[in-house]
């Protein structure tokens, strides 16, 4: 992994050439915001400062909040700093693409219309590089992942989804807090499982690149673990990592070569 100041795209951006050649895509996923240290959130908040200045897409393949739930017109005001930066990109002309993920399935108008970016609850088809990109989160995918496939079944059907949003917004903060296991997934030492659920997630990835030749790119979440696979020419499974033990990302040029990505930490 390089550092933003050191990677081979941002060496050929500053080469001489005739022919116009665009931004980057950035590619992250996995911020899980609101379960983070404040230095984590400051540091993305750079982050996002970086893809304004250099990029001309963002896909986030989910789990940018560590909850999210549309209350009408209430929204939680802790993630006030990010969505400004978020809709400044979008003003700024940026692309901004959000795949829904296990802790962040629930958004709507106000991710769309307020802030101005595409969302997804599940699954979205977009273009990276002249390619047809598939993104997903990439929870309940590929084989063995049995506890969060019925876990999504649960937590996004319309019972469960009416019955929360009768509840105080502070009550159901509370309760959301109480049921994430996020916080005990930080750190240097891999969560246990979290091997498993990354093979099993790029096996499916490169089953769906197989089936369909016509697909560039599978991008994907959910195992934090960042990767860069190559299935065939012209063909990659992405997968951005987290924000809590990677702080990865990946950025793919208009010439369609990904590179994975660790933003420099200050502690």
């Amino acid at each position: 992994m390089g550092d933003r100041d050191t990677v081979p795209w941002r060496i050929r951006l500053q080469a001489p050439t005739f022919a116009r050649m665009s931004k980057p895509a950035f590619i992250t996923s996995d911020i899980h915001l609101g379960a983070v240290p404040r230095g984590t959130e400051r540091a993305f908040l750079e982050f996002l400062d970086h893809v304004g200045a250099e990029g001309e897409k963002l896909l986030i393949a989910g789990d940018l909040f560590d909850f999210w739930f549309e209350y009408g017109e209430v929204i939680l005001g802790r993630h006030f700093r990010v969505l400004a930066a978020l809709a400044e990109l979008v003003d700024a002309g940026i692309e901004v693409l959000l795949t829904g993920g296990n802790h962040d399935a629930w958004g709507g108008g106000f991710l769309r219309d307020h802030v101005g970016m595409t969302f997804h609850p599940d699954r979205v088809r977009t273009e990276i590089a002249g390619r047809t990109a598939l993104m997903v989160h990439g929870d309940g995918l590929g084989r063995g992942d049995l506890h969060y496939r019925a876990l999504k079944a649960l937590i996004r059907s319309r019972p469960l989804v009416g019955a929360f949003r009768v509840l105080h917004p502070e009550l159901g903060l509370r309760i959301a807090r109480r049921a994430s296991s996020t916080k005990t997934k930080a750190g240097p030492t891999p969560e246990e499982g979290s091997m498993d659920r990354s093979r099993f997630l790029e096996e499916w990835a490169l089953e769906q690149l197989a089936a369909e030749p016509d697909l560039g790119w599978v991008v994907c979440g959910h195992s934090h673990r960042p990767a860069v696979s190559q299935a065939a020419p012209g063909q990659y499974y992405l997968n951005g990592g987290d924000w809590l033990t990677h702080w990865s990302y990946i950025t793919v040029n208009d010439g369609g070569d990904p590179v994975l990505h660790s933003w420099p930490r200050s502690d």
